[in-house]
């Protein structure tokens, strides 16, 4: 954590208030997001119990497994998800726009660009903790390998038609969750802790209803005493009222209401299924169907607190305006969505259960790279986060006290202009150490020359002036301009290349299998 970061927790402490932690919204935020707020059993990791999913926060469609042991209604709830989620999924990927990407030519091997599409826009899919993202994981592995009867028809539990192309998907969501800055797939408390520091700890704030207390308390009541009502406090019942985030749920609730809600429907079942006649059945049939209402009922009121409490989360994180190179990182989102639309429709196999050496190196500095550009933008975006940088020794603000102008020594001059800069901050700098500052958008760099004896310092500006002997207009900086220096790049270099899958050296496990009936061994994780 940032020093910045540190003292907004302090006076968080002391005041009873969460305090800013950035000035523009960092993450981009869709006009129709989808939000998914799950619910499991406790006991059997990853088995569904319900789910509240929707667009609209005034009509969430409520998805129920009133015997979570039960195969059958187990696929009928992942059937459901699929009937939820598919058509919002596939509204985006018909409009697309004409976009250039960059191709290797066959014949020459040199590189060219290629007009393709890219899809308009991207579904964005929102979750209320880490844990659900975890689960949106775990649903896409569980779903994507299940055979269908039309794929084989001796399957002896084949899965409903449209369950395998939903796991794919919410497998690819899971993954490009996994890259920071990236907005397919966000968590309301990542959200939320992300531009809001409370006087809790990391661990706390994962608690959605004690994370929006602290930013957005009631009228006359500190954060820190509505945190601890969200956490504790409890109805004549002995329910949360504010239950958990989920997935997972309250034991008071599993034991007190659910179980017995369970067991009913159970027994109703069982009735049903040994009644001899049919004006019996027809009763007991009535009775199954409200005890399953009953388990649907008592579902809803662990889902809606937070299904509410997502989409307030949603209202705060849009009053902030978004920040300038957010649009470039949710383009990158889109080609993302674009790609996986085109693979899903060339007819590929779905994504291995474990990636292969090659694969999981590029997705290792993908993201190693995006983390660093993440940190670079939203340092160039919100002052707020350039002042932790400053703090850190990262960054410094100089005023321009004297420019003189200077040129290479070689047949065809360059300029290189010495910049006596002033600041109060204290960055490290020593010889030929490269600092940068954004012009018109891009990086222009500089190199520390020496300290003056007034403790000034002295620059020397090292590109972007053009071509010619003198450098082009606006440049360079003019005396008395108050500038911000990074010592971090702004652009991120790309890294060494790798082989292809197939030529994965053994000392690396060699190429990859392409067994399509086997590609790698079953794992609990993938049967839940």
């Amino acid at each position: 954590m940032s020093l910045i970061g540190t003292l907004a927790r302090l006076e968080a402490v002391e005041s009873g208030h969460a305090q800013p932690l950035a000035t523009v919204r960092h993450r981009h935020l869709s006009d129709r997001p989808l939000v998914l707020v799950p619910l499991t059993t406790a006991g059997e990791a990853g088995a569904p119990l319900g789910a509240l999913v929707g667009t609209d926060p005034e009509r969430p469609r409520l998805l129920a497994v009133p015997q979570p042991r039960d195969r059958e209604l187990r696929f009928g709830f992942l059937a459901e998800l699929a009937d939820a989620v598919l058509p919002y999924l596939e509204g985006y990927v018909s409009e697309v726009e004409p976009a250039e990407q960059s191709a290797t030519d066959p014949e020459t091997g040199k590189k060219v660009k290629v007009e393709v599409e890219l899809c308009a826009d991207a579904p964005q899919l929102i979750v209320p903790s880490r844990a659900g993202a975890e689960y949106v994981r775990l649903l896409g592995r569980s779903m994507r390998f299940r055979r269908t009867a039309e794929q084989d028809p001796e399957t002896p539990f084949p899965a409903p038609p449209r369950v395998p192309l939903l796991g794919r998907w919410l497998t690819h969501y899971g993954e490009r969750g996994r890259v920071p800055g990236s907005a397919l797939l966000l968590t309301a408390t990542e959200l939320l802790g992300r531009h809001w520091a409370t006087g809790q700890s990391s661990l706390e704030d994962q608690h959605l209803g004690a994370l929006l207390a602290w930013v957005d308390a009631p009228a006359g009541e500190t954060g820190a005493a509505a945190a601890l009502r969200a956490e504790l406090d409890r109805d004549d019942e002995g329910q949360l009222r504010c239950p958990p985030a989920g997935p997972a749920t309250d034991p008071a609730f599993d034991n007190k209401l659910l179980a017995p809600a369970v067991e009913r429907y159970d027994r109703a079942r069982q009735l049903l299924a040994e009644a001899a006649d049919g004006e019996a059945a027809d009763r007991l049939l009535g009775e199954l169907h409200g005890a399953e209402e009953a388990v649907r009922r008592l579902l809803l009121s662990q889902l809606r607190p937070t299904w509410d409490a997502v989409w307030r989360t949603v209202g705060l994180l849009r009053e902030l305006a978004p920040g300038a190179r957010v649009a470039e990182r949710w383009t990158r989102d889109r080609w993302s969505f674009t790609g996986h639309r085109d693979r899903v429709a060339a007819g590929e196999p779905p994504q291995p259960r474990r990636d292969d050496a090659v694969t999981a190196a590029r997705k290792l500095a993908a993201r190693e790279s995006a983390q660093a550009q993440l940190e670079a933008q939203e340092a160039l975006d919100d002052p707020l986060v350039m002042a932790g940088r400053r703090l850190a020794g990262e960054a410094f603000a100089a005023q321009v006290v004297e420019v003189t102008m200077a040129w290479t020594e070689s047949k065809r001059p360059s300029p290189r202009p010495l910049l006596t800069v002033r600041t109060d901050d204290t960055p490290h700098l020593a010889e030929r150490v490269k600092v940068f500052r954004s012009l018109d958008g891009k990086p222009q760099s500089a190199e520390f020359v020496r300290y003056e004896e007034d403790g000034s310092a002295v620059l020397r500006l090292l590109d972007r002036m053009g071509r010619a002997r003198e450098p082009a207009e606006g440049s360079v900086p003019e005396k008395g301009d108050l500038i911000t220096w990074t010592l971090f790049e702004h652009e991120q270099r790309t890294g060494a290349g790798l082989p292809e899958p197939e030529d994965t050296p053994w000392t690396h496990g060699g190429p990859p299998r392409t067994d399509p009936e086997s590609p790698d061994p079953v794992t609990p994780e993938d049967l839940l």
